[in-house]
């Protein structure tokens, strides 16, 4: 996976933006909700390296405090939507049949949808916050996880092996997690990663629109939908945290596809 330069480069990326957000209380030179409207929309200076926004914040001080809601919101919902998915992935491969069936028409309905219109759809029902995005955005994202596990599941659950296990006595829960999930792994550790970018762009375009975080709240969203009204007397205000998502999001993209060069036999060999 490391021969790929671009792996590397994904890995330092998050790396740092990781360190970023953990660090922020620490390393961040003001506090990002400090408002100095004498100096609003100032460029960047030796004072201020990123600039300041509308209401006169330091623009890396609110980039380092909104990572740590994009990558908290990236990473949770991508732990509970593969937590569920893989969960009823199992269950619906390893029994098929009506079980099957039923579950595969909820995840057509919900396929059936843009998913970032009933994400929008939700978090409107259930009020804007970020829960509420983490849970919109989990409701979403387990059918993906889903469907990558039972069509796994579908080919493991015929070898001889689990026939073995069954035909030893084995219980059900056992042969799911024991002796099939640990082969169903490596593909979803990689729709992981690419769910990970997938998810911090979604986060970030609802609190473009106002339907994430508090107003006032640091978000790479909320700074951009912050920097429109003034993009053209103050480009950097949504310069950077649009280069924020950017980064990220193609970090994210780089060490997935070099997961997917490691896991897959026949790239490995090629």
């Amino acid at each position: 996976m490391f021969k790929n330069k671009l792996v590397y480069i994904g890995w330092v990326i998050v790396i740092l933006f990781g360190l970023g957000a953990l660090l922020a209380p620490w390393i961040s030179p003001y506090d990002p909700y400090e408002l100095r409207l004498s100096e609003q929309l100032i460029p960047p200076s030796s004072k201020h390296l990123l600039g300041q926004d509308a209401n006169g914040s330091d623009i890396f001080s609110r980039l380092l405090y909104g990572a740590r809601i994009s990558l908290t919101v990236g990473l949770l919902v991508v732990f509970l939507s593969g937590t569920i998915g893989i969960t009823i992935g199992l269950i619906s491969g390893y029994y098929g049949g009506v079980i099957d069936t039923g579950l595969m028409r909820v995840v057509d309905i919900l396929l059936a949808f843009p998913g970032l219109l009933l994400a929008i759809a939700l978090v409107a029902v259930l009020g804007p916050s970020v829960f509420n995005v983490m849970i919109a955005l989990t409701v979403l994202g387990w059918v993906s996880f889903t469907r990558l596990v039972r069509g796994q599941v579908l080919s493991i659950k015929e070898r001889d092996y689990i026939l073995a296990a069954k035909t030893s006595g084995q219980s059900d829960f056992r042969i799911m997690f024991v002796h099939i999930l640990p082969n169903v792994l490596s593909p979803v550790i990689v729709q992981a990663t690419f769910s990970v970018a997938g998810v911090i762009i979604a986060e970030s375009s609802l609190s473009f629109l106002g339907l994430g975080v508090s107003p006032g709240t640091p978000s790479w969203g909320a700074m951009l939908s912050e920097g429109k009204q003034v993009l053209l007397d103050a480009p950097h205000v949504s310069i950077f945290p649009g280069l924020a998502i950017m980064l990220v999001v193609l970090a994210f993209n780089f060490i997935g596809d070099g997961l997917r060069d490691r896991f897959d036999p026949k790239t490995e060999k090629s």
